[in-house]
């Protein structure tokens, strides 16, 4: 075995290991964690197969922005914990069949009788001054720039779409909004109301009734 293939097995050990303990552990916190490290480790494959784009992209996307925001909404959402743990057992054995049957579907398109070095002869070693980001990016900007503005322009459609559904006008009685001017001029006089009452002498107060 030579040490690239010693680093792919670890890296491919470590994101199994990672993906099982996401579905396993009962913190949604730690099962954030060990997602991030499992996407590390597929990047790290990645790098192995000479595809740094792919690698690099995963990283900075996903770990850096992607998990980022599911932390912060698994922290906001303060999730029950021992809610969770109910149904765990319960579903066990149905999440074992569905594995294995994933497992088995994949071996029989994946298997070593279809892929592997044996099969198909390793990429061939580029030099350190090759990228295949640069690869990427020149026929993007240039043979297929008509289509990359075209999709910049639908997904901003999309997020302009977005935007005017959330912020549509409602019936005021299902929507209370914010007029910022009016909290801005409101007067002390209108908000508090000063009342003058007598005295009361202890007497004059009637008994409490008992319930």
């Amino acid at each position: 075995m030579t040490f690239e293939q010693f680093i792919f097995y670890l890296l491919a050990a470590i994101s199994v290991f990672s993906g099982l303990m996401v579905i396993s552990v009962k913190n949604p916190v730690k099962a954030a964690l060990w997602l991030v490290l499992a996407f590390i480790a597929t990047a790290g494959v990645w790098l192995t197969a000479q595809a740094e784009f792919l690698g690099l992209v995963l990283i900075l996307v996903y770990v850096g922005a992607v998990m980022v925001l599911f932390l912060f909404v698994v922290m906001m959402l303060d999730i029950n914990i021992a809610r969770l743990k109910e149904g765990f057992t319960r579903y066990l054995p149905l999440g074992v069949l569905a594995g294995l049957a994933i497992f088995a579907l994949m071996y029989l398109v994946l298997g070593p009788e279809r892929f592997g070095l044996e099969h198909y002869a390793a990429p061939a070693k580029v030099g350190a001054e090759d990228s295949n980001t640069l690869s990427i990016a020149v026929p993007l900007y240039t043979e297929h720039a008509y289509a990359f503005i075209l999709a910049a322009v639908l997904l901003l459609v999309g997020i302009v779409a977005a935007i005017t559904l959330t912020l549509r006008r409602r019936a005021p009685k299902e929507v209370l909004y914010q007029d910022i001017d009016k909290q801005v001029k409101v007067q002390a006089s209108e908000r508090f109301k000063m009342v003058k009452m007598d005295a009361v002498v202890e007497k004059d107060i009637p008994a409490k009734e008992e319930d």
